[in-house]
C-alpha cells in the first residue's frame, strides 16, 4: 500500500505536533534501530515488558515504542477493551523506563489497524538509516506470512519474535520457508512468555491476585476503572482478608 505525498506529510505533522514518537536518524553516517512493539494490550504484562527490554538489549535498539493497536484487524469479533484504557495501562506500564515509550500512533488512527498500514507510515516519518523492528510473538511470527500486504511488510521491516522456553519454532520457521517472502526474522527466548493477557484478564474475573504479572500501576488502574469485572476493593483479591 503506497501513500502519497499529502497522506504522508499529515502523518509527520501529527507525529511532530504530538510528540510521542522518538526522534531518530539526525547523524545520516549512523545507523538507528527503533523497536516497534505491537499488541492489544489487554491488558500489557510483565511479558511484554521482559520481551520488549530483552530485544533492546540483544539487539541494540536505540528504544522500544508500545504502539497499541486500535481496532484490531484480529480481533473484530471479540470484545476489546477501550483504546484509551489499553494506552492508559501502556503508558503507566512504560512510564519508568528510559528507552519504553508508549504511542498513541494507533489509537488515535481511524478504522481497523493493519500492521502493513502502521509500518508503511512509520516508514514513510523515519529516514533511511533508522531501521524498524517489529517485535511480537513467536506463535504470531507463523501467522505472519496470511497478514494484509504481508510481502509488503517484509520489505518494510525486520522482525523479531519472542519466545517462551521450550517452544516449538519449527511452525513458524517453515511458514517462513515456504512462503518465499524475504522476512528476517530474530527469534529470542523470553522466560517471563508464559503469561498472557488473556490469562490475567481470567485472574481478575475470579478476583485472584495480579501482583507480580503486572506493573502495581497497571493492576491499579484495572481496579479504578472496573475493567475486566474487577472490583475497587481489593487489587485482585477474593476477600478483604487477602487485599493487597
Amino acid at each position: 500500500m503506497e501513500l502519497s505525498l499529502d497522506e504522508i506529510e499529515q502523518v509527520a505533522a501529527d507525529v511532530v505536533e504530538r510528540g510521542d514518537l522518538p526522534t531518530l536518524g539526525q547523524e545520516p553516517s549512523r545507523t538507528y534501530r527503533l523497536g516497534i512493539m505491537g499488541g492489544t494490550f489487554d491488558p500489557i504484562h510483565n511479558g511484554h515488558l521482559v520481551a520488549a527490554e530483552q530485544a533492546f538489549d540483544d539487539l541494540g535498539l536505540d528504544t522500544v515504542v508500545f504502539m497499541p493497536a486500535g481496532r484490531p484487524a484480529f480481533k473484530q469479533d471479540k470484545q476489546v477493551s477501550a483504546g484509551e484504557d489499553r494506552y492508559a495501562m501502556t503508558l503507566l506500564a512504560t512510564s519508568d523506563n528510559p528507552h519504553f515509550l508508549a504511542s498513541r500512533f494507533e489509537v488515535d488512527r481511524p478504522g481497523i489497524t493493519y500492521t502493513a498500514d502502521t509500518l508503511e507510515r512509520l516508514r514513510a516519518i523515519y529516514p533511511e538509516n533508522v531501521e524498524l523492528y517489529f517485535i511480537t510473538g513467536a506463535d504470531a511470527i507463523a501467522d505472519i506470512v496470511s497478514w494484509r500486504e504481508a510481502g509488503r511488510m517484509a520489505s518494510l521491516a525486520r522482525f523479531v519474535g519472542a519466545t517462551r522456553p521450550g517452544y516449538d519454532l519449527a511452525r513458524a520457521k517453515s511458514a517462513i520457508a515456504k512462503s518465499g517472502l524475504p522476512f528476517d526474522v530474530t527469534y529470542l527466548e523470553v522466560p517471563a512468555l508464559a503469561i498472557s493477557s488473556s490469562y490475567l484478564r481470567e485472574r481478575v474475573r475470579r478476583g485472584q491476585s495480579l501482583r507480580y504479572l503486572t506493573p502495581d500501576a497497571v493492576t491499579g488502574y484495572i481496579h479504578k476503572h472496573k475493567l475486566y469485572g474487577a472490583s475497587q476493593l481489593g487489587y485482585g483479591s477474593k476477600g478483604a482478608e487477602g487485599r493487597e
